[in-house]
């Protein structure tokens, strides 16, 4: 749902289908009262991915960016031949067929961006690397690029991008090369998590990780990680 800009920004990292922890992480955040990032990976190991996705999309004042997670369930869903390795990384069959009889919800996946720039000059993205240079020079560029590959059978090429290791977190000249290249002060990604109680800040603050393995069915999940770790405010 459009998101107002005057609202002050609420991010939310990788959420894997853990639906019960998402919600409980959102309750101090009316959604009225903020604007809501999600960072992608809403779907795969937990059984609530689609509904996730179901939730993000309708909640007011929120964004939604496309995870490599959201790639490869919309990659099993047009080539039968992938659903095995799908499901060999979290994939969930039920949320394949529920998917499958929801035509507008596949729709609205296939139009998520890959990037989000707000008013403040904070990069949005969902893995914390500079291959989305692959798809573009700006991001307007390369969000056009990813809803052409979306749209023509292009997934693979999306998994391996978003994919991709993030390298933000110790390598600062990587940093500060795409934050020039984009007009950007910061960069704020997902995709691995990290192990601390609260979004992990790199490189005085230009780089900062909000994957703190959210979902309890994440392979990767630590036992007792608080919610906190992966939705937070974004401080100015």
């Amino acid at each position: 749902m459009a998101a107002s800009k005057n609202l002050p920004v609420l991010i939310v990292g990788d959420v894997h289908g853990d639906f019960e922890r998402l919600l409980a992480a959102l309750k101090p955040y009316p959604a009225s009262e903020w604007r809501t990032v999600f960072l992608g990976d809403l779907v795969d190991y937990g059984v609530f991915g689609v509904g996730c996705m179901r939730f993000a999309r309708d909640r007011q004042n929120t964004e939604v960016l496309l995870g490599n997670h959201e790639v490869v369930l919309l990659w099993a869903l047009r080539d039968r031949t992938r659903i095995g390795f799908w499901v060999s990384i979290g994939g969930q069959l039920h949320d394949l067929e529920e998917l499958r009889r929801d035509s507008e919800l596949q729709e609205w996946m296939r139009e998520r961006p890959a990037l989000i720039k707000l008013e403040d000059g904070t990069l949005v993205q969902h893995c914390g690397n500079d291959a989305y240079l692959n798809l573009g020079s700006t991001i307007g560029e390369i969000n056009d690029r990813v809803r052409d590959l979306l749209h023509n059978g292009g997934e693979a090429t999306l998994w391996d991008l978003l994919s991709s290791a993030n390298v933000f977190e110790t390598q600062p000249a990587r940093v500060e090369r795409w934050l020039h290249m984009t007009g950007s002060r910061r960069v704020v990604f997902g995709h691995k998590p990290h192990r601390s109680s609260k979004p992990v800040i790199y490189h005085g603050g230009k780089a900062i990780n909000f994957d703190g393995g959210l979902s309890r069915s994440h392979r990767l999940h630590q036992r007792g990680a608080p919610v906190t770790a992966s939705v937070a405010p974004l401080e100015a």
